[in-house]
């Protein structure tokens, strides 16, 4: 598969010593793939590094050959790239429909309301919902309004920031097989994920994090069957 996005050898922090070094990987077109690592170690600088927020002291970062290295956030949405923070990702006073609707607004789709219904689809929940404030949905109904939202500009890569912290284990769940639908429905996803297990399972590719550096990159599948990943991040023997 041909790369979308690739970060080669980058350094960067913000503004005191660097909180990654060196740190390299690449995301293929129409994959999935998952960050993991202890906390600290350096997974959502990556990610902020991508979209302008960070201070890059070395290093590349090409969105299908492209140099966006420093490139300003609001850029990149056009480019064909969403994101999903970690926390604060919905308007809560607005309402459902009117989130979806906020996620047009930096680069319109060629038919929004289309757009708004391969969304629903995508996330049938939301349907009898979106009249009512984000705000007082469950978070992984949330979240579903969050990455919706990110869909709504149709682009080419999606970024998820821990897209399952804090969710029950039954949605935590639901937001797994979910990624899984967007990859099908042909958006690209690279994501940071704690519950490295479950977000390994579905990881066409996984790269391990330590003290701000590569430490290990497989498939998803030989990285859940390595025995030292297996010890040291996802807590023991395989099952």
């Amino acid at each position: 598969m041909t790369a979308m996005l690739e970060i080669r050898g980058l350094t960067a922090g913000y503004g005191g010593p660097p909180a990654i070094e060196d740190v390299s990987l690449e995301v293929a077109a129409g994959s999935v793939v998952v960050v993991i690592g202890p906390n600290g170690a350096g997974k959502s600088t990556v990610l902020k590094s991508i979209f302008g927020l960070t201070e890059i002291a070395a290093g590349a970062i090409h969105l299908q050959g492209h140099d966006i290295a420093g490139a300003p956030t609001e850029t990149l949405v056009p480019l064909g790239v969403a994101a999903v923070p970690q926390s604060r990702n919905v308007f809560a006073t607005l309402t459902v429909a009117e989130n979806l609707e906020v996620g047009t607004y930096a680069a319109p789709p060629p038919d929004a309301h289309a757009a708004r219904e391969r969304v629903l689809a995508l996330f049938p929940d939301l349907h009898a919902k979106l009249k009512r404030p984000a705000g007082e949905l469950s978070g992984g109904q949330r979240q579903m309004v969050a990455i919706g939202r990110a869909l709504m500009s149709e682009p080419r890569l999606l970024v998820l920031d821990e897209p399952t912290a804090g969710l029950s284990p039954a949605y935590l769940e639901r937001i797994f097989d979910l990624i899984l639908d967007i990859r099908g429905a042909g958006t690209t996803v690279l994501m940071v994920e704690q519950n490295a297990r479950q977000a390994l399972r579905i990881a066409d590719t996984g790269y391990v994090l330590v003290n701000g550096r590569n430490f290990a990159s497989d498939t998803g599948k030989a990285l859940l069957e390595s025995e030292e990943v297996r010890r040291s991040f996802l807590g023991g023997a395989a099952e």
